[in-house]
C-alpha cells in the first residue's frame, strides 16, 4: 500500500472506532491493532492521538466546503436558492459525519490545535459563503457570518440528536442565511419602484 493509501486506510478505521466506541476508547494502539499495523507506523502517520483527530477534523471540513463549491456551480445566482445551498451543505455535511464530528471536536476542545485547525476551516467556509451571498444581497458582516455558523452547529446537533427533523434543520437555517444577507441590504431602485 503506499503512504497515501495507507494514510487514507487508517483515517477510515479511526472513524470506525471512533463511531462504534467514542473518542474516550481511542488510542493510537487500538487504532494500530484494528487497521493491523504497527503502532510506530500509526505515529509516523499522525505523531499522536490528537494528530489523528485533527486530520479527521480537516477532512470533514474540507468535504463541507466542497459540498458546498459544488452545489454552488450547479444553481442559478438567486438569493433563496443559494441560502438552501449553504444550509443544505452545512447540515448535510453535519449529519453524513454523525456523531463521530461531536466525538472528535470534543476530544480536541481547549486544545490549541483544534482552535488553530477551527479557525482556519470557519474562515475558509466563511469567505465561501461571503463570496456566495454578497453579490445577491451586499456586503455582509463578519458577525452576521458566525451567527449562520452557531446556528448550523446547534440546528446540526439537534437533528443528529432527533429532536428536529434534517428538514426542519435545513430550513431553519436557510431563514438564518437569508436574514444575515438582507440584514444590511438596501433595496434597488427597481425594487422600490
Amino acid at each position: 500500500m503506499s503512504k497515501q493509501q495507507r494514510h487514507t486506510q487508517l483515517l477510515q478505521v479511526a472513524r470506525e472506532l471512533i463511531r462504534d466506541a467514542g473518542t474516550g476508547e481511542f488510542t493510537l494502539a487500538r487504532l494500530a491493532d484494528r487497521a493491523g499495523v504497527t503502532k510506530p507506523l500509526v505515529y509516523d502517520h499522525f505523531g499522536d492521538r490528537d494528530g489523528v483527530l485533527a486530520e479527521l477534523y480537516r477532512e470533514f471540513e474540507a468535504r463541507q466546503r466542497e459540498t458546498l463549491r459544488a452545489a454552488l456551480g450547479e444553481t442559478e445566482p438567486d438569493l433563496p436558492p443559494v441560502a438552501d445551498l449553504v444550509a443544505g451543505a452545512y447540515i448535510d455535511c453535519c449529519l453524513a459525519e454523525g456523531r463521530e464530528l461531536a466525538d472528535v471536536v470534543a476530544a480536541l476542545t481547549g486544545s490549541a490545535t483544534l482552535n488553530r485547525l477551527r479557525q482556519e476551516a470557519e474562515a475558509a467556509y466563511l469567505d465561501m459563503c461571503r463570496e456566495a451571498l454578497t453579490p445577491l444581497a451586499g456586503p455582509i458582516d463578519t458577525a452576521g457570518l458566525q451567527a449562520i455558523v452557531g446556528a448550523g452547529d446547534a440546528l446540526a446537533r439537534s437533528a443528529l440528536d432527533g429532536r428536529i427533523s434534517p428538514e426542519r434543520a435545513r430550513d431553519a437555517l436557510a431563514r438564518v442565511v437569508t436574514a444575515v444577507a438582507t440584514e444590511n441590504r438596501h433595496p434597488t431602485s427597481e425594487e422600490t419602484s
